[in-house]
C-alpha cells in the first residue's frame, strides 16, 4: 500500500504544475464543455439544480465540526493535561487546524476525493481547480458525492474532518513533543496516511469502497486512523517524565466537561451533516447520535463507580465522547435501538481502553487517544456491520467486510506513521529536552504561561 501511494507523488507533482500554469479559469471557461467530465470528477451545472435546504444545511454542519476542533477540542485537551502544559496543548491543536487547512487546498482535497486508483486520488483539484462558480453564466460546480451542494461546501465541510483527525493526535503526545516537529509530522501525515485513508473508504473508486465498508462519518477514517496513530506516538516518544511515579494531574477539569459538551453539540454537524442532505436520514443520524452519547456517558459512569467505587466529572465527559466516537460509523445506518447499544457497549469497552488495555500496552498514551478514539472506532465499525438497517442506509452490513476496513487502517495508519515519526526525528528531532519538559510547553516552546 506505501508503495502505491508513493507511485502517484510524482505524477500528482507534474500535473499539479500544469494545472497551476493553466489557472482555475479556464476549467470553467466553457459550461458546455465542463458539463461531461470523466466519471467521478466534479462537474458544471446550473444554479437551479442545487438546493438551499441542503446547502444551508450543510454550511451549518461545517460550523458544528469546526467548533469541535476550535474550541472544544482544544479545551478538552488543555484541562487534561499540567498548567504548564495548557496554552502549548492549545497551541498545537490551532496550529494544526491552520496548517491542515492550507494543505487541503493544496493537494489534500484532491488526493482524497478525486477519482485516481483504488489507493489515492488524482490530481485534478489540486490547488482547488475544480471548484468553480460563474454567477455570470449561471453555473457552479458539485461534486458527484454532494450533487445538490456547491462544491466549495461539500470541500469545506470534509476539510472540517481533515483537521480534527490529526488534532485529535495531539493527545496521545500531550506534554512532551517540539513544536517543530508537530509541525513536519503533522504535514506528513495528512498528506500520507490521511488522504489516501480517506480515499479508501469515501471516494467512490476506493478499493473499501468498492468491497462495501460502512463509514457514514468517519469511524474508520477520522477514529481509527487518528487512535493507532497517537499510540504508535505514544510508544515512539516514550513515556512523560514521572509517568507512573508521580501524579500527573488535570489542571481544570471544567475546562475539560466545557470542551467535551462542544465536542458533542459540534458532532450533530459531524454525523448528521455526513447525509450531505436536510432530509430523514439527517435527522435519525443526529438522534442515534444524541442516544449513544448519552448511554456510554452513563455505561462509563457506572463502570467506573463500580471499579473505583465514585463517579467522576473526567469520566462522564470520555465517556460521552467515547460514545460519540462509536456511532460515528453507524450514525446513517442504524435506528434509535441499536445506537442505544452502541452508546452501552462504547462506554463499558473505551473505560477498559483508557484503564486495563493502557496498562498492558504499556504506553503512555496521555489522553487515552487510542483508549477512546481507537477502541470507540474498532466497536462502532465491527457493530456497524451487525447492526445496520437497509431501511436506513440502503445498505446491509457486513462484519468480515468491517473487520477487513479496521485491520486495513490499523496497519496502514500505525506503519507509515512510525516510519514519518522516525523521518522527523532523525532530521529535526521530536521530543522537548529534560529541562524543557520540566518548565513546560508554555515556557520552552512559546514564551508564555498561565498566571
Amino acid at each position: 500500500m506505501g508503495q502505491a501511494v508513493g507511485g502517484r507523488w510524482p505524477r500528482a507533482a507534474g500535473l499539479g504544475v500544469a494545472w497551476l500554469s493553466a489557472g482555475s479559469a479556464a476549467w470553467a471557461a466553457d459550461g458546455a464543455a465542463a458539463a461531461a467530465p470523466p466519471s467521478g470528477l466534479p462537474s458544471l451545472v446550473a444554479a437551479q439544480q442545487i438546493s438551499a435546504g441542503d446547502t444551508a444545511w450543510m454550511i451549518t454542519a461545517t460550523a458544528l465540526v469546526l467548533l469541535m476542533t476550535l474550541p472544544g477540542l482544544a479545551l478538552f485537551y488543555a484541562g487534561m493535561v499540567r498548567k504548564k502544559n495548557i496554552l502549548g496543548t492549545m497551541a498545537q491543536v490551532l496550529a494544526v487546524s491552520a496548517l491542515v487547512t492550507v494543505l487541503w487546498f493544496a493537494v489534500g482535497y484532491s488526493l482524497a476525493f478525486m477519482p485516481g486508483s483504488p489507493w489515492i486520488g488524482g490530481p485534478e483539484s489540486i490547488w482547488l481547480h475544480t471548484i468553480a462558480f460563474d454567477k455570470v453564466k449561471n453555473l457552479v460546480s458539485v461534486h458527484p458525492l454532494a450533487p445538490t451542494v456547491p462544491e466549495a461546501v461539500f470541500c469545506m465541510f470534509q476539510l472540517s474532518f481533515a483537521v480534527i483527525t490529526p488534532a485529535l493526535i495531539v493527545g496521545a503526545f500531550a506534554e512532551r513533543m517540539r513544536f517543530a516537529g508537530l509541525l513536519w509530522f503533522m504535514a506528513l501525515w495528512s498528506a500520507l496516511v490521511y488522504a489516501p485513508v480517506a480515499h479508501w473508504v469515501w471516494a467512490p473508486d476506493g478499493w473499501l469502497a468498492q468491497r462495501g465498508a460502512l463509514d457514514f462519518a468517519g469511524g474508520t477514517v477520522v477514529h481509527i486512523n487518528a487512535g493507532i496513530a497517537g499510540l504508535a506516538a505514544a510508544f515512539i516518544l516514550g513515556p512523560r517524565r514521572g509517568y507512573g511515579q508521580v501524579a500527573l494531574m488535570p489542571s481544570n477539569l471544567g475546562y475539560t466537561m466545557t470542551g467535551a459538551c462542544l465536542l458533542w453539540v459540534g458532532w450533530m454537524g459531524f454525523n448528521g451533516g455526513s447525509a450531505a442532505a436536510a432530509d430523514g436520514r439527517a435527522g435519525m443520524a443526529m438522534l442515534a447520535t444524541q442516544l449513544a452519547a448519552a448511554a456510554a456517558a452513563l455505561s462509563w459512569m457506572l463502570a467506573e463507580w463500580l471499579v473505583r467505587k465514585t463517579p467522576t466529572l473526567l469520566g462522564l465527559s470520555s465517556g460521552a465522547v467515547a460514545g460519540l466516537v462509536a456511532i460515528t460509523p453507524a450514525s446513517g445506518f442504524v435506528g434509535p435501538g441499536a445506537a442505544v447499544l452502541i452508546g452501552a457497549l462504547a462506554g463499558v469497552g473505551c473505560y477498559w481502553g483508557a484503564t486495563g488495555l493502557k496498562r498492558l500496552l504499556g504506553a503512555d498514551d496521555s489522553l487515552d487517544v487510542f483508549g477512546v478514539h481507537g477502541v470507540g472506532g474498532i466497536l462502532g465499525a465491527l457493530l456497524t456491520g451487525w447492526l445496520a438497517d437497509p431501511r436506513i442506509g440502503g445498505v446491509e452490513g457486513s462484519l468480515a467486510t468491517q473487520a477487513l476496513a479496521v485491520m486495513a487502517t490499523l496497519v496502514y495508519s500505525g506503519v507509515v506513521t512510525s516510519l514519518i515519526l522516525w523521518l522527523v526525528h532523525a532530521v529535526i528531532g521530536l521530543r522537548v529536552t529534560e529541562k524543557q519538559e520540566q518548565d513546560g510547553l508554555d515556557l520552552s516552546q512559546h514564551g508564555e504561561r498561565v498566571e
